[in-house]
């Protein structure tokens, strides 16, 4: 399984969930964004909504009667009833059950660093485990630092 940690830096969270959802979307893929903050859910569900004229990203909120179709679903725990084997963790608290997944995007920023230095040397050298760093250069680019 691939964990790939995001520094969050010059590229809002909503912008670099934004992005990874149209990608896994595009390779036909579902994914269980989650995070404890209600407010923050209810932040991304209105940038999925409205991520821009052409790009609507279909998605619902974790509890609905339709959690197993949606593509996207926002929750507050890492249970996957969309059957989504990719997570993305948006709020910087690391969970271990993210384990249980083919993929996950696990998004930091200056305020979580050092639990995601934690999850860092945690995940180090743990079966079946592949660590990836990335940051984004002064362009603005992501880059592989690790």
């Amino acid at each position: 399984m691939q964990v790939d940690f995001y520094q969050l830096g010059r590229t809002p969270l909503e912008q670099v969930i934004a992005t990874i959802s149209q990608r896994l979307l595009a390779e036909d893929k579902r994914l269980l964004i989650v995070a404890s903050d209600e407010g923050l859910r209810g932040r991304l569900d209105r940038m999925l909504w409205d991520n821009g004229p052409t790009s609507f990203l279909p998605h619902g909120l974790a509890g609905g009667s339709d959690d197993t179709r949606q593509p996207i679903l926002l929750a507050s725990e890492a249970d996957a009833p969309n059957l989504a084997r990719n997570i993305l963790i948006a709020d910087g608290e690391w969970r271990d059950v993210a384990l249980t997944f083919d993929r996950a995007f696990f998004l930091f920023d200056a305020s979580t660093l050092e639990g995601a230095r934690l999850a860092w040397k945690l995940l180090a050298g743990r079966e079946g485990v592949e660590r990836r760093y990335w940051a984004q250069d002064e362009r603005g680019k992501w880059v592989q630092k690790s």
